[in-house]
């Protein structure tokens, strides 16, 4: 554990026990959302690269203009 983290937790331990519950809670949230996140991310590697291609072949065609956020 690194010396910021048990500083946080020293902290976090004078807390009441109803808010190291909430700060718990909300970080065990935080943790698995991120979890989630990285195996969304990894599994849409091949549709993103298919986007990807679309994209690029579309521009070799012609089928695309340069964004002008001034017309946004």
């Amino acid at each position: 554990m690194t010396k910021l983290l048990e500083k946080a937790f020293e902290k976090a331990s004078q807390l009441p026990g109803v808010e190291q519950n909430v700060l718990a809670r909300w970080m065990i949230e935080e943790l698995g959302a991120e979890t989630k996140w990285e195996e969304s991310f990894a599994a849409s590697e091949d549709v993103l690269d298919k986007l990807a291609d679309e994209a690029l072949a579309a521009h070799g065609q012609g089928k695309t203009r340069t964004l002008d956020i001034d017309k946004l």
